[in-house]
């Protein structure tokens, strides 16, 4: 993906554990259709979101069942940036007349980058996304230190990068540029991990969540969460977004979502692909 995220919460709302929103309640959401939450998801992102199946489609769809609404799941391609995908998605819709959801998932929640888009509230922090090195042992040594000490290996050893996200700027430019000719580019972190199992690459650098779904039946690999002072984005929390204003659909789902953790429902959804997931 494009785009980094972070952190700001809105308060939740006042929904009583193990009890749907009742349906008066329901009714005086802002949503665009009685009895419906469209939910704007990015397309073709697995482990999140793909082909109707994700960690987001799953959590939709729970949100919108302790509202007691029916999920309708809108999977989108992204755009230059997620200030542009928070236009198309959230508060105005896109150019070509696609209609605005009631909610967009994984969004940084992030004071600063809130901020830039104040047509949007973003809240509602689900899970703490971190960077990190998936690596065949056997060919780089753990991860660890600065980046002169963690990324010595990859002088020699070839990594692969998806192609326009903040690891492909990373490793392009770390080192005053030393590593360039050993970055591998892959139209994704699939492809970059299927690339790793055939030995064409020793290491993959994507956001931890992406690995550990692309590599849950490959053990012999280890992975690495990154955390030296070279790296501008180290972790983020994954939140959602509404159309600023909307303060009884953000209080809802605040408080929707908070149910769910409470009763392991969101850290079910998470182990069902493979990821380990991180409260923020």
């Amino acid at each position: 993906m494009k785009n980094d995220r972070r952190a700001f919460l809105i308060a939740a709302g006042a929904l009583c554990a193990g009890a749907l929103l009742p349906a008066h309640a329901a009714a005086q959401l802002e949503v665009q259709q009685a009895g419906t939450l469209r939910v704007a998801v990015y397309a073709d992102y697995p482990p999140f979101s793909a082909h109707g199946k994700g960690v987001d489609v799953a959590l939709a769809q729970a949100l919108a069942e302790r509202l007691g609404l029916r999920a309708e799941i809108v999977e989108f391609p992204p755009d230059e940036n997620m200030g542009d995908d928070l236009r198309n998605m959230v508060w105005k819709g896109h150019y070509l007349g696609h209609r605005t959801a009631d909610v967009m998932l994984h969004v940084p929640v992030d004071a600063q980058f809130a901020a830039q888009n104040d047509k949007v509230a973003i809240f509602g922090p689900y899970h703490l996304e971190t960077m990190a090195i998936a690596r065949n042992p056997e060919r780089v040594p753990p991860v660890s230190g600065s980046a002169a000490v963690a990324f010595e290996a990859f002088t020699r050893e070839k990594i692969g990068v998806e192609l326009d996200t903040h690891a492909s700027d990373f490793m392009l430019h770390v080192l005053n540029g030393r590593l360039r000719e050993n970055v591998v580019h892959f139209r994704s972190v699939d492809e970059a991990a299927a690339a790793m199992v055939k030995g064409e690459v020793s290491a993959v650098m994507a956001p931890r969540s992406q690995l550990e779904a692309a590599l849950k039946d490959h053990k012999q690999f280890e992975l690495n969460t990154l955390d030296m002072p070279e790296m501008r984005v180290k972790g983020w929390p994954l939140g959602m977004a509404v159309k600023a204003g909307s303060k009884e659909l953000a209080s809802a789902l605040s408080g929707a979502l908070a149910d769910l953790q409470r009763s392991g429902e969101v850290d079910r959804i998470f182990t069902a692909y493979g990821i380990t997931h991180h409260v923020p």
